[in-house]
């Protein structure tokens, strides 16, 4: 008997999430550690605290001449107000510190910690899997499809515009990201029976998401932080970012929708194709369809409520996580009521739900450890004060896109839109003056660049969506990549029209 080949897999997630982490503490003991000095408001004591890299705490007073006097670019209003909360980074005070190698220990603590700094997310999405579980047991989800299906037969690429767009508009004004994970479980069904598969499904909710904050207009925890860092308006550049979300949103509904396109007429074109089985088994039609029952029509209703009072918390309310997850208990006690299934059995079908969501939840807290780990080794001001240093006189039009391409490598280390808007912007801005650059070129290039690294970075929001519909790394690689090389080009060339504007 010949023996059979195991053949080789992607690894999961986790496992390139452990991976990544293990690099990230690697670099810890290459790369020498360094820190600038941190300048914040303190609002009670009315003065400016600056952290020195040795851990000092010297005080000035709040004024402009204060933040002239430390080269701050930021205006002075916007740090007595709160509008600049998290520290930013004062230029030309960058200091080598003590190596803070990130050994085994701190390798297996990172996780947990990354756990503990997320559980607001993690809870949220426990609770949310044990909604979908009850629906889902019920049979609401087979059956609401189904007739979903029949209204929009032949029409399907129509959901995909829409769900695209919607979510851009999210991300461009509010930064619409990790609320998106929501959207999964109940749309793949959707996409599932509409003939596509689980990549079209992801590539509108992710891509959406990611469109929207890479070009963003008002969005307050990017591009607003990155122009109160630069010292401008949050006006200045919106126009030419305004189009550029135009163009990007109908470059990757024209990618999205020819792939689309493709998978429908041909279901062995799909880059999941060996998984067909696997994700119809998990979402779509199983077996017969049930009638569409009085009960699974209330159940979805409320559902579906819960999820327009979302949108309305998080636009108008400014809601984050604590909220969200209070509105979908909500949403569950009362689908203990209207599925009819019975107590014991709408406990067991809703921890069985969150059960599901498990390893959805571990990677959003293991992608955070890697975040802990980089902090805690004090590489990623290193990596900050290197490149400023590189790209200091250039041509303004090598310099612009070389700063996005900064920007992207710095996007890996700090994911955070915010925090990299504090800490990178101050120290890049002025740089832009001394080649004749604008500073609303530079908080172009920073959204750019971080928002085409979200793309692809471990350290993101990806693993996690791809997670929840258990589609592996390589796969959505193989999708994105030509789209990502494409939308850098493109994100280049806006930026060089933006110098001559």
């Amino acid at each position: 008997m010949e023996n059979k080949k195991k053949k080789l897999s992607f690894p999961t997630a986790l496992t390139v999430l452990f991976i990544v982490l293990i690099f990230a503490a690697v670099l810890t003991a290459v790369v020498p550690a360094g820190l600038y000095s941190k300048l914040i408001y303190n609002p009670k004591s009315d003065m400016f605290e600056i952290t020195t890299p040795d851990g000092e705490i010297e005080e000035m007073e709040p004024t402009q001449e204060s933040l002239d006097e430390l080269g701050v670019t930021g205006n002075l209003d916007k740090f007595l107000d709160g509008s600049i909360s998290k520290p930013v980074a004062v230029p030309g005070t960058y200091e080598k510190v003590e190596q803070q190698p990130q050994g085994i220990l701190k390798i297996l603590l990172a996780p947990i910690s990354g756990v503990y700094d997320t559980i607001d997310i993690i809870l949220f999405i426990f609770i949310l899997g044990g909604c979908i579980g009850v629906l889902n047991y019920m049979g609401a989800f087979n059956a609401g499809i189904a007739v979903l299906s029949k209204v929009t037969k032949g029409k399907e690429y129509i959901l995909i515009i829409l769900i695209t767009v919607i979510i851009a508009a999210g991300g461009t004004t509010f930064g619409l990201a990790e609320e998106t994970i929501a959207l999964y479980p109940i749309l793949v069904p959707v996409f599932l029976a509409a003939g596509y598969d689980v990549m079209v499904c992801i590539a509108a909710i992710y891509m959406g998401s990611s469109i929207g904050t890479m070009f963003p207009t008002i969005n307050p925890f990017s591009v607003g932080n990155a122009s109160n860092a630069a010292g401008i308006s949050l006006a200045e550049g919106m126009g030419i970012r305004a189009v550029a979300l135009v163009l990007g949103v109908a470059i990757t509904l024209i990618y999205i929708l020819r792939y689309a396109k493709k998978v429908k007429a041909d279901p062995t074109k799909s880059i999941c194709y060996d998984q067909y089985e696997h994700h119809m088994k998990k979402f779509g039609h199983q077996g017969e369809v049930p009638e569409f029952t009085g009960k699974m029509k209330l159940s979805l209703t409320v559902f579906g409520i819960s999820f327009c009072v979302l949108v309305w918390g998080l636009v108008s309310q400014g809601w984050w996580f604590d909220n969200m997850t209070a509105l979908f208990l909500a949403c569950a006690i009362l689908l203990a009521f209207t599925s009819g299934i019975g107590e014991k059995n709408f406990m067991d079908q809703f921890i069985g739900g969150a059960a599901d969501l498990m390893s959805v939840a571990l990677v959003v807290g293991v992608a955070r450890g890697i975040n802990i780990i980089l902090e805690n080794g004090m590489v990623s001001d290193t990596i900050l004060e290197f490149f400023s240093g590189a790209i200091g006189g250039m041509n303004p039009i090598v310099f612009i896109i070389l700063m996005m391409l900064v920007f992207i490598v710095l996007g890996f280390f700090i994911s955070s839109s915010s925090g990299l808007a504090v800490l990178s912007v101050p120290i890049m801005a002025p740089l832009a003056d001394t080649v004749g650059v604008s500073r609303a070129a530079i908080v172009s290039a920073y959204a750019y660049g971080l928002g085409l690294i979200s793309f692809i970075t471990p350290t993101g929001l990806v693993l996690a969506s791809l997670a929840m519909v258990d589609v592996t790394y390589d796969k959505w690689l193989k999708f994105i990549m030509p789209l990502m090389g494409i939308t850098a080009g493109f994100s280049a060339i806006m930026l060089v029209i933006q110098l001559f504007l």
